[in-house]
Parts: structure tokens; sequence; C-alpha cells
């Protein structure tokens, strides 16, 4: 079987031409050619051999995967619908904006997790995203974006750059499919790739603790945790995993993961600080009417998250079908950001982008084959959640 050059990073490059009895030097040069030309055919790539060419079409291939439907919604937010195989497409979406191009990346086709307010984990869980199926989300919309004179800008080496920031904010779980995120993000990092910075690389997890440790470890990116409630009751209906890694052990691995004394010194780093490149984490907070907006809601989390270096990012609510959740009112999303700033806190409001097309934070699907048997314990939950039980 011919192995997709797209699941490389440097170091599998160089192993791989290696073994061709090639110098380690030529995984630079078929980096640029992946991923700044996006190169498909090993014929065009003219700094390499007639001979190692021609080895390579016969033992290797690049394949991302391919576009079933690319929806623009008015703000100029994009969707390209992505086929992975046997029925199962995963959604990405790019953010345009003055400054920067911001593009959301699925992990997985599907999520196991089952957060109540989430569309991804209502279509249930598939399998775990190849590498080469990660990175091919970005690789395919550089190759798009470049082609368009409002999103081609250049970095400062020259090389087209349309999407400047990427969040690991997609379908799926990302660090439950860890190892193959993290070879994605080293592609992502490495300058004869995309060359991004690691601020402008964002995780956000919903909190795998022994996950976010090794990730402290082997790629420190910016954290995000998916947090979305002050205590252990309400987040255990939000977001099951809680259940396994309650609110104080996710906030202690908070506190290891921006904590510089405890970071390692990592090569080629493009950071001055030991560790996570942010001194802080944010917290993403969705805002779901009369379920976790009360102004008591936001005093818990000011007392829960005193001891974390931390922002808050408060998300409206996206409504999908059949959620069964509504959007606080923006008048309560600003009692409760005052709250918040009172305290002393950094807060945002996420401003809504690609709601037209369901393409907006919590809302993507894609299509999923569900693989797992449903446990009707969680939608019990949900019921009890709804129907304002307290938690």
């Amino acid at each position: 079987m011919k192995i997709n050059l797209l699941d490389l990073d440097a170091q599998g490059l160089a192993e791989l031409f290696a073994e061709l009895g090639e110098r380690p030097f030529r995984a630079r040069q078929v980096l640029r050619w992946l991923h700044q030309a996006g190169e498909t055919n090993f014929a065009r790539m003219t700094d390499l051999s007639k001979g190692l060419r021609e080895r390579l079409a016969a033992s290797a291939l690049i394949e991302a995967p391919n576009c079933v439907s690319q929806p623009r919604a008015q703000d100029g937010t994009r969707k390209w619908l992505l086929s992975v195989g046997r029925g199962n497409a995963i959604e990405t979406v790019f953010i345009p904006e003055e400054n920067r191009g911001t593009l959301c990346i699925s992990s997985q086709a599907g999520c196991a997790l089952e957060c109540a307010f989430c569309a991804t984990g209502r279509q249930g869980f598939n399998r775990n995203l190849s590498t080469a199926e990660i990175v091919g989300q970005l690789w395919w919309a550089v190759r798009v974006l470049s082609s368009e004179p409002q999103h081609a800008r250049l970095g400062e080496d020259g090389v087209p750059r349309p999407v400047s920031n990427v969040v690991m904010m997609g379908m799926g779980e990302p660090l439950a499919n860890f190892d193959n995120v993290v070879r994605a993000m080293r592609i992502m990092l490495d300058d004869h790739a995309y060359g991004l910075s690691r601020r402008r690389l964002t995780l956000s997890t919903s909190g795998i603790v022994p996950a976010i440790d090794r990730l402290r470890e082997e790629c420190p990116v910016a954290l995000a945790i998916s947090l979305h409630a002050p205590n252990d009751a309400l987040r255990d209906a939000l977001v099951p995993i809680n259940r396994k890694y309650p609110l104080r052990q996710l906030l202690a691995a908070c506190q290891r993961y921006v904590d510089a004394s405890l970071g390692v010194e990592i090569a080629g780093a493009k950071w001055q600080r030991k560790g996570a490149p942010r001194d802080f984490v944010t917290f993403e907070y969705i805002m779901l009417d009369g379920v976790n907006d009360s102004a008591q809601h936001a005093l818990d989390l000011v007392a829960l998250t005193r001891d974390v270096p931390c922002k808050f990012n408060l998300i409206p609510f996206n409504s999908f079908p059949g959620s069964g959740f509504v959007r606080s009112p923006d008048s309560r999303v600003r009692a409760f950001r005052e709250i918040l700033l009172g305290a002393g806190r950094v807060a945002t409001v996420r401003k809504t982008r690609g709601d037209d097309i369901d393409g907006a934070c919590g809302q993507l699907a894609g299509r999923v084959q569900d693989r797992r048997t449903r446990r009707p314990g969680r939608a019990l939950r949900r019921e009890r959640l709804l129907s304002g039980e307290q938690l």
C-alpha cells in the first residue's frame, strides 16, 4: 500500500528518505512542495532527482479529503464538507477578518463525548481522523483561498498564507485523537510547511486531563477549555466527560499547563517562555437560556477559577434542529460579562459567524455513520436539564 505523504511530519519524512537512501534535507524540500506549493504531482517537484521522483511516485501518494460542498455565508464565512470515506464527511470552517483568517479544523468523524448542546455529538461517532485528514483540511483551504485575491495575503517569507490562525475546534475532541492531532499540528507549525506561530494555533478540549499534561510536554499550543458550567453537577449534565475528570482535576491541569517553571525547552520553538506559548488558558462558556446564565452562575464561575490565569470567551448558543436549548438573551449575556469584568477578569463575547450555513460554534455536524451503542442514561440527564431541574 502506498504511503500518504500528508500523514508525515518532518521527522516522518526524514525517516522515509533515510529508508530510500536519501539525505534528511529532502524532507524539507518535500514539505515545501506539499504544503506551500500544494503540489500533488511528483514529476513537478523539480529540485528532486528524476530517480527519486520516480521512486516516490511508485511508493507514495498525496491525498487530502475530497470536497463535497462549499457553501458561503453572507458574512463571508466559508464551510467545506469534506468526504473521509465510507459515508462519513467532516466540516471545516474559514472565518475571514480584516487582519487575519481563521480556520476551524475537525479531528474526528463525529464525537463520542456527547456534550448536550453540540450538534456534532448528536450525530454520534465513527472514527478518529488520520493526520492526512486533519492537516488536509488546512492543505485544502490554503489551496483554494490562495487563488482568491481577497485572501491571497503573503507571509513575511513571501509564501501565500491566507490562513493566519488555526483553531482545533471543529468536529470531535482533539485530545481523544492525540497522536494524529499532534503530528498534524507539528506540520502546521513547521516553517517549511505552514509556519504558524504557537500563539496562533489553539486547541480546544472538553477536559481530558492526562492528555492536557501530555500536550504541555509534547506540543504546547494555546489552550482553550470547553467549561460551560461553574459546578460539577451542572457540568456533568452538559459535558459528560466531567464525570471522569471533574472540575478540581481539570483546573489543576490548567494551572500546570501555563506554569512556565514546569515547561520544557523545545527545539525550534518560536516564543520566549518555556511550556505553553500563553500564560493563560481560555475558558469557553456557552450561554444557555435558564440553564447556566444567571448572576449566581457568574459569581460561582469567578470563585471557581480564582487561582487559574484565564480569560473567558462567552459564546451565544447557536441553535440546530432538535437541540432543545435556547440562546440566552443579549441583556443576560451582557450582565453575565459585567460580573466577570467587575471581578477583574478578561471576558469577551464571541461574535456569531456563519450561522446561516450552520457553520457557527456548536453547529458542525457533517455526515457520520455512528458506530456506538448509545447509553440511555445520558438522554435522561438531558431531559432533566431541559425540564428545569436544579443540578
